[in-house]
């Protein structure tokens, strides 16, 4: 029973950090089913309309209200209460005609933003590998799970503009210096600022990036946490109206 309970709870001390959740509030709360993100870097979606948003005001109504398909998520209504919602997906509740995009805070933990309605049809989706398939096309592995099969042009760390629900992709951002990038993870979590360098290392050391921010203030974090996010300006609209 005890190996059954790991498998389909999870104990509430045990749970992300980022969780809006007391730990000593009860033993058990909802673990995420394996999905697009990772348990690390996900919420449940029970929790976002319980906790987050507040539209719910116990795990009963939230499961009902998920279960009735009111609660989309990248424009595909989600009805598994488990369902992991991650980095720049999108949220919808068609009734009250409120959209969200999941982004970091400076402290690192998963927020909603509320977005305007015309920014709820696409998302971007990091380039976290390509391989090449038969035929000679090109297989791009993206942040959130998906797939996506291109000709080429595209490199690992690029970022593609995808609409959502059709998932198909519009645009994309050039992992590149002088393009503006969100800090993912490390100690400038949430942070925004312009490439101004990127450090290749012909090492086992990681590759860095030097980020210069709008006040002409500069950090170095690491390639892996730059997220690019728009060329001149932002292509989603960032909390604080950065």
């Amino acid at each position: 029973m005890a190996i059954m309970g790991s498998r389909k709870h999870l104990k509430r001390f045990k749970a992300p950090k980022h969780w809006p959740i007391h730990p000593k509030e009860n033993k058990w709360t909802t673990k995420p089913n394996a999905g697009p993100h990772a348990i690390e870097g996900s919420l449940p979606l029970l929790l976002i309309v319980r906790d987050i948003l507040g539209v719910a005001d116990n795990a009963r109504e939230a499961k009902r209200i998920i279960n009735n398909g009111e609660i989309l998520v990248d424009g595909r209504a989600r009805k598994d209460y488990k369902f992991p919602v991650g980095f720049m997906d999108v949220i919808e509740i068609p009734k009250s005609e409120k959209v969200y995009r999941v982004l970091p805070d400076e402290k690192g933990r998963l927020t909603l933003h509320s977005i305007a309605a015309e920014n709820k049809d696409f998302k971007l989706c990091k380039i976290t590998e390509k391989t090449t398939i038969t035929g000679g096309k090109t297989q791009l592995n993206l942040h959130d799970g998906r797939n996506h099969i291109v000709d080429n042009g595209y490199k690992v760390g690029d970022v593609v503009i995808l609409k959502v629900p059709e998932q198909e992709i519009t645009d994309s951002i050039d992992f590149v210096k002088g393009n503006i990038g969100l800090i993912t993870g490390g100690k400038h979590t949430g942070e925004i600022g312009r490439i101004k360098e990127i450090n290749i290392t012909k090492s086992s050391m990681p590759n860095t990036v030097e980020m210069e921010t709008e006040d002409k203030k500069t950090f170095l974090t690491l390639k892996d946490y730059v997220f690019v996010i728009g060329k001149e300006e932002p292509a989603i609209a960032l909390p604080g109206g950065k």
